[in-house]
């Protein structure tokens, strides 16, 4: 069966995360080691223990979601005996989850993309002063209608679609001003709901520019190699393979919207029959369903898991 391997973003990150996939697996072990010592941080026992606060920090939640997906992952080559290539016609990642969608496609050394997601995860927090931000998620109403909210909201600062994350769910961001007003307009427009979410920045939008700089330093340094697996970029929509490419997207990527419906859209007719999420949570299983339910959807994030799907091969 083709399918395709999707790797989480921020907001899955959870106390507790990757800890008993790691005391079954020496693989996972050595996933939450390296990133351990890339970090020069006791990352994996803060995942483990928490406190949640810090946890959720974009400087930590960012390299410990990849972490926690890459040690699925590694657990998965190890114990199937195959490479992922071999598991999957292609990957995904919804925002930071590209990084681990590259280095599950072996474009990108996992030391290098834990150091990469602590600059990146700073950079994003320390673009706008907290308080001056926000985002919200606009339930009921579909991309074009929001995109048009968002540039009549705009009169009050900046304000962007941030995320097209499934039919009747998209995510706008800018100016904590802007924001609120486009929430009312929603509301007025037909919109079943318009939450305020809990971040402490207005990701992908225009006040991000100064954090894809340093994206773009951080990357300049960075070596990518061909993926061995397509890459559905999140700014694109589409496979993605020429490594210049992909590093151009990573940048783009940290002001741009997350194109998530439509890049699970047209998986069916690439002859993709089934999404798998590898890490925490399951909201990207939750948001494919609502996209094309033809698509078989599953996760996998524990021990059990990792058996069932090792023996769905």
């Amino acid at each position: 069966m083709s399918r395709v391997f999707v790797f989480p973003g921020q907001g899955s990150q959870r106390p507790g995360m990757g800890a008993e996939l790691a005391e079954a697996f020496g693989a996972a072990r050595e996933v939450f080691e390296e990133v351990d010592e890339a970090l020069g941080q006791r990352l994996f026992r803060l995942m483990r223990e928490g406190p949640e606060d810090e946890l959720t920090l974009t400087r930590n939640a960012q390299p410990a979601l990849m972490a926690s997906s890459i040690a699925v992952l590694r657990v998965l080559e190890r114990e199937g005996a195959t490479a992922t290539d071999r598991m999957c016609a292609m990957v995904a990642g919804h925002s930071l989850g590209e990084f681990s969608a590259l280095v599950a496609a072996g474009a990108l050394p996992l030391d290098v993309t834990a150091r990469l997601l602590r600059v990146r995860g700073e950079a994003m927090q320390d673009a706008v002063p907290v308080g001056e931000g926000a985002m919200a998620a606009i339930l009921g109403l579909g991309i074009d209608d929001v995109g048009a909210i968002a540039g009549e909201a705009s009169a009050a600062g900046v304000c962007a679609v941030a995320n097209d994350n499934a039919p009747g769910q998209v995510v706008v961001s800018g100016a904590a001003a802007a924001v609120e007003k486009a929430a009312e307009i929603a509301k007025d427009k037909g919109a079943k709901r318009a939450v305020t979410l809990p971040v402490s920045a207005p990701f992908h939008c225009p006040l991000m520019r100064p954090a894809a700089e340093a994206v773009a330093e951080a990357l300049a340094a960075a070596t990518i190699a061909p993926p061995a697996a397509p890459v559905i970029a999140n700014v694109t929509a589409r496979p993605e393979t020429e490594p210049e490419t992909l590093r151009a997207l990573l940048v783009a990527q940290v002001t741009a919207t997350v194109r998530w419906r439509e890049s699970m859209t047209g998986l069916g007719e690439r002859g993709v029959r089934a999404v798998v999420e590898l890490g925490a949570g399951r909201t990207l299983s939750g948001l494919v369903r609502r996209i094309d339910r033809d698509l078989r959807t599953s996760s996998v994030e524990t021990p059990a898991e990792v058996e069932t799907f090792l023996n769905s091969l």
